[in-house]
């Protein structure tokens, strides 16, 4: 019995002693995850997250990113990645310029979870859709002391993710026009070719009728759309009653007869076919049409989403684009309680988009509309541009951009919190008689950069439409009097402004979603970028080439 007593005891100290282990590791793990939290300390390796090439979101970056550089494995550009050299001249030789459209949005949310059917496609703009979105949001997490000082609540940032991943799936590709220039064999035989629409190309394209028809899943490119799957004549329950009968008949004869005008010869034509197969089984090809739906890869993937606290950045970019998208950083800046904590502040991305260096900022400063508030704010945007900081452990750190000067196209967005110095009274009046130009003159960010004590050099569009802050939930109305909060002025609290050339203002708005108690806006630009040429580069080595052996 003694034998057995003493074992029981031993076993109990084991456990006592693991259990004790277990909680101060526990215990050790949550103290350092708050001290990195609180003093804002990047951890070595990035920990922003990103889509994965098969389009899943994916936790750890550094299976797509390593030392700054993208690793794409469909990766066919095999050009260098070059940053711009002294010599204009001889990179004129290889270098053209394109233009990116860039659409940067900002709204701060108030900490509310947005329902899952949020229709935010008006501040995308996905009627003109861009090919790269840069959004950031503000308070995506409401800014308590849990939250603050806590672990960092990621559970929003995925249902805006999904929210902005479901409108991006319901952008309409651009369509263009599709010229033929093969003469056909003989007149007498043909029609004469003409220009005809990507719609109608589409129209006559039967590979997904010959692999349904051979059991076969079709095969999609990554540029395929919703126009190419509508080219299945595929029934659509949430079609438009406005919208013509796409499975008519004769419509589908008529654009059908577009393979006499291209000299295409078909035994029977497989419309013909396919709406027969719709006939008979109709239930069951409905279901085959959402399949092929869910097959198709999306336009945009997500190349970065990074959350400091309240404030959340995230870019989607052109699948196409997105191999053309490399060294990718991230750095946040924490100005908030102590100067440090992140419940003010700012999350900073990095890239080249081709050989031009970009930088996207989504900040949150300071608020209050003492009279000597913008001052804090003046001082959040200076100690954020100082304490910025990319590719902090890259090898290559002295060619690539460190700051933000460093960057020849820099985007920078959201609530800002510079107030108007006008009373509550005259703020109203002139908001009334819509007098944007006289409330601008009295907007504390602007004076300030007039007079150069802040972001001078930056430029902003005209603020041609109301100021987004501050309203009543679900309402139109400015918050007036309440008991708690006393009066609140509006102003222009959430901004987009932008420095370097090559970047041309397209709009400059905002958007009505009455969520929180500020306005989203939103704000197009036209950046150009620098492309490598191979055929220029290769033309101007061989002149090189032969100037050297001609010596």
């Amino acid at each position: 019995m003694a034998v057995v007593g003493s074992r029981s005891r031993r076993t109990e100290m084991n456990w006592g002693t693991i259990c004790c282990s277990a909680i101060s590791c526990l215990q050790l793990y949550w103290t350092r995850l708050v001290i990195r939290k609180w003093f804002n300390v990047s951890s070595f390796d990035s920990d922003y997250s990103a889509d994965t090439d098969d389009d899943r979101p994916s936790l750890s970056p550094s299976q797509d990113f390593e030392a700054g550089v993208t690793k794409d494995d469909d990766d066919t550009d095999d050009c260098p990645k070059l940053r711009r050299r002294n010599s204009e001249t001889f990179r004129a030789q290889y270098i053209e310029t394109q233009a990116v459209r860039i659409c940067a949005g900002t709204w701060n949310v108030g900490g509310r979870v947005p329902p899952a059917d949020l229709d935010i496609d008006g501040w995308l703009d996905t009627l003109e859709p861009a090919d790269i979105y840069v959004l950031g949001l503000q308070e995506i997490v409401p800014l308590n002391a849990g939250n603050i000082f806590g672990i960092e609540d990621d559970q929003p940032a995925s249902v805006w993710e999904n929210i902005i991943r479901d409108a991006f799936n319901r952008v309409r590709p651009r369509k263009g026009k599709i010229l033929s220039h093969s003469d056909p064999p003989s007149p007498s035989m043909f029609r004469p070719y003409k220009e005809v629409s990507h719609d109608m190309f589409l129209e006559t394209r039967h590979v997904g009728c010959d692999a349904f028809s051979s059991g076969e899943r079709p095969i999609l490119s990554e540029e395929d759309s919703i126009t190419d799957i509508e080219a299945l004549d595929f029934t659509n329950d949430n079609a438009s009653p406005s919208t013509p009968d796409r499975n008519s008949d004769s419509q589908r004869e008529e654009r059908f007869g577009y393979n006499e005008r291209v000299g295409l010869s078909w035994p029977e034509p497989p419309l013909k076919l396919l709406n027969q197969y719709v006939l008979e089984r109709r239930g069951a090809f409905k279901s085959l049409n959402l399949s092929i739906m869910n097959l198709r890869k999306p336009a945009y993937v997500r190349i970065v989403s990074k959350q400091m606290v309240g404030v959340f950045l995230t870019v989607w970019v052109r699948r196409s684009l997105r191999k053309h998208i490399s060294n990718l950083s991230v750095s946040t800046v924490g100005v908030g309680i102590m100067g440090y904590i992140g419940n003010k502040g700012s999350v900073s991305v990095s890239m080249s988009i081709y050989q031009t260096p970009f930088c996207f900022l989504c900040t949150h400063l300071s608020s209050g509309e003492k009279d000597t508030d913008h001052q804090k704010r003046n001082d959040d945007v200076i100690e954020i541009q100082r304490r910025t900081l990319f590719h902090p452990h890259s090898s290559d750190a002295s060619v690539l951009p460190r700051s933000i000067r460093d960057h020849e196209r820099v985007i920078w967005l959201g609530d800002l919190n510079y107030r108007i110095n006008l009373s509550y009274e005259k703020t109203h009046e002139l908001i009334a008689s819509k007098e944007w130009q006289l409330l601008l003159e009295n907007d504390q960010l602007s004076i300030e950069m007039r007079k150069g004590n802040v972001l001078e050099g930056w430029s902003e569009g005209a603020l041609c439409f109301p100021p987004t802050y501050k309203y009543e939930i679900n309402s139109d109305n400015y918050i007036g009097d309440d008991p708690e909060s006393g009066k609140r002025k509006p102003a222009w609290c959430d901004r987009v402004i932008w420095k370097g050339k090559g970047v041309k203002l397209l709009s400059y708005r905002r958007n009505e979603i009455k969520l929180s108690d500020h306005r989203p806006v939103t704000a197009t630009f036209l950046a150009e970028v620098e492309v490598l040429s191979p055929w220029k580069l290769q033309r101007a080595l061989a002149i090189t080439y032969a100037e050297i052996q001609s010596q």
